[in-house]
């Protein structure tokens, strides 16, 4: 086996930020976690290639080059101050998964992949997910202009620097109807398996999302003595579309159609911003996501009735700015079942749940790829430094990947 507990406290010291974790995506962290997973994958073994999105794939060739490819697959960086778990466990855990079939004498039929995906977190240029969207040809128009959030180089030039090629990247880098499988492990980001007991849950369906990062709602300045009959207050208007969409939320819930909201940002412009002012100009971002393609088109549809019906109430302008979008991500049955036999053999219980968080997993999926996610117990969520990820459990998630690893890639 390899040494899973010093990987994950290497990976930590690569990150160190205190109070927490940050591991650049297209910079040093994420760059020296790519050079340690290919390091450890070398030492077993793995062919290791970095593709036109210079995401890292370490590959366990098997005995029959005509067999479809399993792939395992996850992330490296993270957000700013969040956590060592989020996305590197996953990594960690492909690789644990094939020393242990390698210490059995296994040798795979199909060929066995450990995904390194780079740039899941949509903090580093207001789109996530990138190593996958590229990987599948599924990056939007435009993206690979975007500025990344730490320096504004863009995302075209830090994939060329990282050894890719952003000239090969408006097809599909790999068609998908020639990979087998591809499965993610990843933290729990809800305390659902605290709850459970259980280190370790079968994922039913991971949320899609539309995105505006870039919010801008446009009134006027004034004194702050104006009466409101006058007033169109940036600000108020802020404060009511955010409210509106709380009740749209809770409303959504009540009728058991799961979905969430989140503004990251919401805010005066700092340049402007004064006690005495009546604000003009204010900013805000806004996370929508839901499990189906059909109730997430509704929804932005409802996003866009409340925009209007605020912007005419406050008389202020409101520019949703930038779009992006992620599909739902549904996993496929026949894994899930999979999954759950090696998991009785494992005298292991796993609950089915949603994920609260969409993954490279998601893009999978939606291009057709036979897709299946483990969720592994994390008491205080993920994004903040207090991941609190056990190795027992994601030994336990190992165990479990292992034995559908041979079960799939052998027959």
């Amino acid at each position: 086996m390899i040494p899973v507990q010093t990987l994950l406290d290497r990976l930590a010291a690569i990150g160190a930020d205190p109070p927490g974790i940050t591991r650049e995506a297209f910079g040093a962290g994420e760059n020296a976690a790519m050079a340690l997973m290919a390091e450890t994958a070398r030492g077993l073994g793995l062919d290791c290639t970095v593709d036109a999105g210079a995401s890292l794939s370490m590959r366990w060739a098997g005995t029959d080059p005509s067999a479809a490819p399993i792939l395992i697959g996850s992330h490296l960086d993270s957000v700013v101050h969040g956590g060592n778990f989020d996305g590197a466990a996953g990594v960690v855990a492909g690789l644990a998964a094939i020393a242990a079939l390698q210490a059995e004498g296994f040798r795979p039929r199909a060929s066995i992949e450990v995904l390194a995906l780079r740039c899941e977190e949509a903090v580093w240029f207001g789109l996530g997910l990138i190593g996958s969207r590229s990987l599948l040809g599924r990056l939007p128009e435009g993206a690979l202009d975007l500025p990344h959030a730490r320096g504004g180089q863009r995302l075209g030039e830090c994939i060329a620097a990282c050894g890719g090629d952003p000239r090969a990247l408006g097809r599909p880098l790999r068609d998908p109807r020639r990979i087998g499988a591809y499965v993610e492990l990843h933290i729990e980001q809800a305390p659902q398996l605290v709850e459970a007991g259980q280190p370790v849950a079968l994922c039913l369906a991971n949320p899609g999302n539309v995105r505006h990062p870039h919010i801008r709602i446009t009134g006027e300045d004034a004194h702050t003595g104006l009466p409101h009959r006058f007033r169109h207050d940036a600000a108020l208007a802020g404060a009511e579309l955010a409210l509106a969409l709380e009740r749209l939320w809770l409303d959504e819930e009540a009728a058991r159609r799961p979905m969430a909201v989140t503004i990251g940002r919401f805010h005066t412009l700092a340049e402007r911003h004064a006690m005495t002012v009546v604000p003009g100009a204010f900013e805000m971002s806004l996370d929508l996501r839901a499990y189906e393609a059909a109730h997430l088109a509704a929804l932005e549809a409802k996003l866009h009735g409340l925009v209007g019906a605020v912007a005419a109430r406050r008389g202020v302008a409101i520019d949703l700015g930038p779009r992006s979008a992620a599909a739902p991500g549904v996993m496929d049955a026949t894994i899930l079942g999979e999954l759950a036999a090696a998991a009785r053999q494992r005298a292991l219980a796993p609950p089915r749940l949603n994920s609260p968080g969409s993954h490279d997993a998601n893009n999978f999926a939606a291009a057709g790829v036979p897709t299946g996610m483990l969720l592994i117990r994390n008491r205080n969520g993920s994004h903040n430094p207090d991941e609190a990820m056990e190795t027992d459990d994601l030994m336990a998630a190992v165990g479990l990947l292992t034995l559908w690893l041979a079960g799939r890639a052998g027959h």
